[in-house]
């Protein structure tokens, strides 16, 4: 028997002729937390406490183009029929490896332009990355987009998950994988890891490192449950390659900057030499 479940809107609210969509409200939400999160960490290391958000001022926009342009390169059969869909980005279709491509470039060229470590600045907001993409997703389960393969709703009910959860995934007569939420898992336990890295005091850049280690490992596996993936050939999805990639990539740097002494700097070095001054005094 067919269920009858209402999906959730996915307007928010109208302002006149303008509809907000919950996809942008929740992906702002992230940016913002993501953002305050950072500034707090920033000021304790000695950054100026604007220097996050000059930055995102820079990021954001760029990112959400290169997300785009990412996601329709690969989506270019449908895109070159539907050329007005092509700046659409509120009904879905950005891809977050092309966001992350985008926003690694705008904050090296940012720091070289404001004389700060790169490496510094990135393992400070590594966790407000993943805990970005961890909100990020929800904004994927009110577009009922980012699923899985089909699956029964016992299944479902299996995961324990709420009801809202459950009804929402019953898409088009069918109910799928929750692949969105299992992502949005796996990032929010990576945010708490890279705090807790923090007390580890790894050496400069590490932090980061781990942290796309630690995404990358989670993509890869939940884009193998997806139904939606951007496809570099016909058998080779295109997240998971970049993974992969970026996994290799992650470890070389990490055993490069060890054997060259780049990471001699520790991420607590700003705090101990603080704490120095104070009993100095």
């Amino acid at each position: 028997m067919e269920e009858s479940f209402q999906p959730i809107n996915p307007i928010a609210f109208s302002l006149g002729p303008i509809q907000v969509h919950w996809y942008g409200v929740i992906i702002g939400l992230g940016i913002a937390l993501a953002l305050w999160v950072a500034m707090r960490e920033g000021e304790k290391r000695g950054l100026d406490k604007d220097l996050f958000a000059d930055l995102m001022l820079w990021a954001i926009p760029i990112s959400i183009l290169s997300a785009r342009i990412y996601y329709v390169i690969f989506q270019w059969d449908y895109y070159v029929q539907h050329p007005s869909e092509i700046l659409a980005i509120w009904n879905g279709g950005i891809a977050i490896h092309g966001a992350l491509i985008g926003a690694v470039v705008t904050a090296y060229i940012f720091t070289k332009k404001r004389g700060v470590s790169f490496w510094k600045v990135a393992d400070i907001a590594a966790p407000s990355i993943i805990l970005g993409q961890g909100i990020g997703r929800w904004g994927n389960f009110i577009n009922q987009e980012a699923h899985g393969r089909e699956v029964t709703r016992a299944f479902l009910e299996n995961l324990m998950l709420p009801d809202f959860i459950v009804n929402q995934m019953y898409i088009n007569g069918a109910y799928y994988h929750p692949t969105f939420l299992y992502e949005s898992v796996w990032n929010i336990l990576g945010f708490a890891l890279l705090i807790g890295l923090r007390r580890v005091n790894l050496g400069r850049g590490e932090i980061f490192l781990s942290y796309v280690i630690w995404y990358s490992i989670g993509r890869y596996f939940v884009e193998g449950m997806r139904t939606d993936s951007l496809m570099l050939t016909d058998f080779l999805r295109m997240a998971q390659v970049i993974s992969i990639g970026l996994i290799i990539l992650a470890i070389t740097l990490w055993v490069y900057r060890r054997v060259k002494g780049y990471s001699t700097i520790r991420y607590l070095d700003d705090e101990q030499s603080k704490n120095k001054k104070k009993t100095t005094k």
